[in-house]
């Protein structure tokens, strides 16, 4: 390889590795540690396009507003996108079922409204078309740990195209499909950024998985942004308590006991990745790991 070449190369890997590296990283310069969120099916709630032969698991707008939130949660650099067949089922289920996603979070959506209307405006010398879509999108945000919904809205997106003739001359305002893309895309932008801070502004948790020899191994792993040399304090689970308003049961503050350091990552998937770990503090029992939790706070 010519020396040019092997320059060419060079340059470009250094590239790739800045990129990663600044995808760690959040806008004021603090490293992120990427959530993995989980995104449950969409629902169109709406009547718009259901025919005889409608076919709820290939609607096109449901399809639509999953794609254009993946991009968007994906383009921000702080997430992991997590893809679970049996999503659905587990949710339901609710309970320890939810742990078994191997998530931190799950967004739960619906296209709760859609319509689209034409108008036009006829002159002596002249005529204007305009169509006009209009969509209304609904999230819930559920954290996997608590089961509770941290965030629930809905907001409402807008789209439209005119085309204007004089003496016949000008464009045509035929049917235009991209407006329901545009509509949908406006609506969900408006709660993405709410999206981001309510997964963000909590610490990042993990979990104890496994403790042999003096390894202490913990989920997460480099695709999260986790490091050779980190530390995370270690948790004991506080007590649970039953509010009597709500009949919910509510986990009390945990007690802090030590800390972890990363001595390794490895795994092949964000969903199988696992640190290990050394620990300093109080003693903790490796009969009863589901007591404990890991927190950056």
């Amino acid at each position: 390889m010519k020396k040019t070449q092997r320059n060419i190369v060079a340059f470009v890997a250094l590239l790739l590795m800045f990129a990663f590296s600044a995808s760690l990283f959040a806008q004021d310069g603090q490293r992120v540690i990427k959530r993995k969120v989980a995104i449950g099916r969409f629902s169109n709630e709406t009547q718009y396009g259901k025919g005889l032969f409608y076919d709820k698991e290939n609607d096109p707008m449901r399809k639509q507003a999953l794609d254009i939130l993946s991009a968007r949660l994906a383009t921000s650099g702080k997430f992991i996108l997590l893809e679970r067949e049996d999503l659905d089922v587990l949710v339901a289920e609710g309970g320890s079922a939810m742990n078994k996603i191997g998530a931190d979070y799950i967004i739960l959506g619906s296209i709760t409204e859609f319509g689209r209307k034409t108008e036009g405006e006829q002159r002596v010398f002249s005529n204007t078309k305009t169509q006009t879509v209009e969509a209304a999108v609904s999230i819930r945000l559920v954290e996997v740990s608590s089961g509770l919904i941290i965030y629930s809205e809905e907001a409402k997106g807008y789209a439209e195209t005119s085309a204007k003739q004089t003496l016949g001359l000008g464009g045509q305002a035929g049917f235009d499909a991209t407006l329901s893309d545009k509509a949908i895309s406006a609506a969900i932008s408006q709660l993405v950024e709410n999206i981001i801070n309510k997964c963000t502004d909590k610490p990042w948790r993990s979990y104890l998985l496994s403790v042999d020899d003096g390894a202490y191994v913990i989920g997460g792993g480099a695709s999260q942004g986790l490091r050779v040399g980190d530390t995370f304090n270690v948790y004991r689970k506080g007590k649970s308590v039953k509010n009597p308003q709500t009949g919910m049961m509510i986990e009390l503050p945990g007690t802090k006991l030590g800390k972890v350091t990363i001595l390794q990552s490895m795994g092949d998937t964000p969903e199988s990745e696992i640190s290990i770990c050394t620990y300093e503090g109080e003693t903790i029992d490796a009969e009863h790991l589901e007591n404990y939790y890991i927190l950056n706070d």
